[in-house]
């Protein structure tokens, strides 16, 4: 099968790329290597994909990259810590343009193929919690005058008490907080409004969570907080873990997410919508940095700092079960093999 992979010398796309040619499908990749992402030539190249090193705002680069293709991977994205109001051109015109230039292309090209979007978890904003009095409940923006006091753990919005945070389903009302996140939601209702319009297309929006693993990358914008950790420890520095260390995420290694792709663009039936891409075994982030430190058999163990960034959310977890059921894609890496494979890989 002739597939696209958009933003595929990227780190989840190299992946991707690498396990679609495994299986002996012919792959097309666009990558605009923007600095922000790719300081030095990418290394992880695979020799039997086809590059084009152009920008997907480009109407020729998009009409010469979907020419053929059977299916399409969407990858291809602008990502930060936050995606502020400074970058914001940036980050609507990499993915709001650019996926609005493929569409486009897509549509002149009559493609009626199996799509799959490479959204965020940062969709949905806050996670789910649960009221002893109120039930299910979806919380709003953190006070800064409760996370300055180290209250760092959000409230009912209705009586103000404790909560207790569970597993968001795909069904989920979206509340993105950053551009970034606004711009990855776009990208779905874009992607949605293709399907509806060429009848037999299908998009699958997998929504990654906190991805990890080889290649990530390292001092760029698109940095994760499991490199972030990771440098520290090996320039012999403790790993500075924020607010309290309590922070709930979900990290799933690249080698899942590459596999959870692959089956979206390869099941025998297409999905068509949303799926959570994560392990359901969440952990803090003070015991990512705890685990880091104990694979790296390093003798530095983490400093809780206290320290906060006013918009990021407290706790996001989701539920696997969607894509469990959908394209039978369950999570294999725990965090244990997937740390100790992340910090003997490197960079």
């Amino acid at each position: 099968m002739r597939i696209l992979v958009t933003g595929g010398a990227g780190f989840i796309g190299s992946h991707v790329v690498e396990r679609l040619l495994d299986r002996g499908d012919d792959v097309v990749v666009i990558d605009c290597l923007d600095p922000a992402s790719h300081p030095s030539d990418p290394e992880h190249l695979h020799p039997g994909a086809t590059y084009l090193w152009r920008d997907l705002q480009d109407p020729d680069a998009c009409t010469e990259a979907v020419e053929g293709v059977e299916a399409v991977c969407h990858l291809a994205a602008k990502i930060g810590p936050l995606g502020g109001f400074e970058e914001l051109r940036g980050f609507v015109g990499q993915n709001g343009v650019g996926t609005a230039t493929l569409l486009w292309a897509l549509h002149r090209a009559h493609f009626t193929g199996r799509m799959v979007l490479g959204s965020s978890m940062e969709i949905y904003g806050e996670g789910a919690y649960l009221c002893p009095s109120h039930g299910d409940v979806r919380p709003g923006s953190r006070r800064p005058g409760a996370l300055e006091a180290g209250r760092f753990e959000p409230t009912c919005p209705r009586c103000s008490g404790d909560l207790t945070p569970i597993p968001l389903d795909e069904d989920a009302r979206p509340e993105p907080r950053t551009v970034y996140a606004s711009t990855k939601l776009h990208q779905e209702h874009l992607a949605r409004c293709y399907a509806r319009e060429h009848p037999g297309a299908t998009v699958t929006a997998l929504r990654y969570h906190n991805v990890y693993g080889p290649w990530m990358p390292a001092e760029t914008a698109y940095e994760g907080v499991a490199s972030i950790f990771r440098r520290q420890i090996e320039t012999g520095r403790r790993p500075r873990v924020f607010e309290d260390g309590g922070q709930r995420r979900d990290f799933v290694h690249v080698r899942d997410v590459a596999r959870a792709t692959v089956l979206a663009l390869t099941a025998p039936q297409p999905f068509d919508g949303p799926l959570n891409v994560a392990t359901g075994r969440p952990c803090t982030l003070l015991e990512l940095a705890t685990a880091l430190c104990v694979a790296r058999d390093s003798r530095l163990w983490p400093e809780v700092v206290g320290a906060y960034r006013e918009h990021d959310v407290r706790h996001i977890t989701a539920s696997p079960a969607r894509a469990a059921e959908a394209i039978g894609f369950r999570a294999e890496v725990s965090l244990a093999e997937g740390v100790l494979d992340f910090v003997r890989t490197g960079v």
